[in-house]
């Protein structure tokens, strides 16, 4: 009881100083005059991109009249005819007399991949043959058993498909990608097959949606 007769007691004192004037006023200065060249100044980073007309690119022509080059195993004429009946599907036609709207650059090139493959089908010193999972063997007096596959790793070499396109008005690039395939084909046929495959598969997402 006397505690609580102290704390209203001591009650009015709060609350006097809860309402007493605030030591601390706020004050600021006036900001600085904007200087004259912020009138005329337009800053561009301060607004997103404007988004790209793909509509607007119906020709093409390779960029720095450079055709496209090629490697060993394939020859740049194909990859040059390939790239140009996929543009084509994309309705842009080649440009007649001048630069085009959009300037190609492609080139194709061998490089080297690592592939694993599990292998289920294997002789095994201890477990002695066996394929995925087994449980009506028995060994050493124990009942049901699985095997587990050997996993290789072994190395094989692609044929990639890089394919660059950039607008003639500025120069600035609008689609790069890439496709590769098996570079082990053993026909002419196959190859040049493989290729415009890998051409198709570099473009088929332009334009972008």
């Amino acid at each position: 009881m006397p505690y609580r007769l102290l704390c209203l007691a001591l009650l009015p004192f709060a609350l006097a100083g809860c309402q007493g004037s605030n030591p601390y006023v706020a004050s600021s200065r006036p900001l600085p005059p904007a200087p004259a060249q912020a009138a005329t100044t337009f800053d561009a980073s301060a607004y997103p991109a404007p988004a790209r007309d793909y509509g607007h690119y119906r020709s093409w022509s390779w960029r720095d009249n450079q055709l496209p080059t090629g490697s060993a195993n394939a020859d740049p004429a194909q990859l040059a005819d390939a790239v140009s009946g996929v543009l084509d599907q994309h309705g842009l036609r080649p440009a007649r007399g001048g630069p085009g709207d959009l300037l190609v650059s492609a080139d194709m090139r061998l490089e080297k991949r690592l592939r694993q493959v599990r292998d289920y089908d294997t002789y095994d010193p201890y477990y002695g043959p066996y394929g995925g999972v087994g449980y009506g063997g028995y060994r050493n007096g124990y009942g049901g058993y699985a095997s587990v596959p050997i996993v290789r790793t072994y190395e094989v070499e692609v044929m990639v498909v890089r394919i660059d396109l950039y607008d003639a008005r500025n120069g600035q690039p609008v689609w790069s990608a890439s496709a590769e395939s098996g570079s082990d084909k053993d026909s002419p046929r196959e190859r040049e097959s493989a290729l415009r495959d890998s051409v198709h598969k570099a473009l088929s997402g332009y334009p972008p949606s």
